[in-house]
């Protein structure tokens, strides 16, 4: 395998272990009771990982896994780019999607493995 394919490989490989991720951190929120409403919602500026109803407010949430703790947890992965990312994907997800104004909070599931026991909601966690 050259270095081409090689990285190709880990790209699908991430891609994979990212969707578990999500899939995860969906089926969490569904039994606390949020509903979820789109995935990987993507514009040119940005991207959000779930979007959900929680009663009224309209959850914008970001999923971050990290398997090893050596450059921080999950939790030290969501830099202030990372968030403006978000809230840009947010913003034109409003903008495009929603005919009435809503009351929206962004929340993050941090995992720092791939197991229901290592689930953490933070929400509102860009306030």
């Amino acid at each position: 395998m050259n270095g081409k394919e090689a990285t190709r490989a880990q790209v699908r490989q991430t891609g994979r272990v990212g969707q578990l991720a999500e899939d995860l951190a969906a089926r969490f929120l569904e039994a606390q009771g949020l509903i979820v409403l789109a995935r990987n919602y993507r514009c040119r500026g940005g991207e959000v990982d779930l979007i959900c109803g929680d009663r009224q407010v309209l959850v914008f949430v970001e999923v971050r896994l990290r398997r090893n703790r050596d450059f921080g947890g999950a939790a030290a992965s969501i830099t202030g780019t990372k968030q403006r990312r978000v809230i840009c994907a947010a913003s034109h997800y409003l903008a495009t999607r929603c005919s009435m104004e809503r009351e929206c909070r962004f929340d993050c599931v941090l995992l720092d493995g791939l197991s229901e026991t290592a689930i953490e909601w933070l929400r509102d966690a860009f306030s």
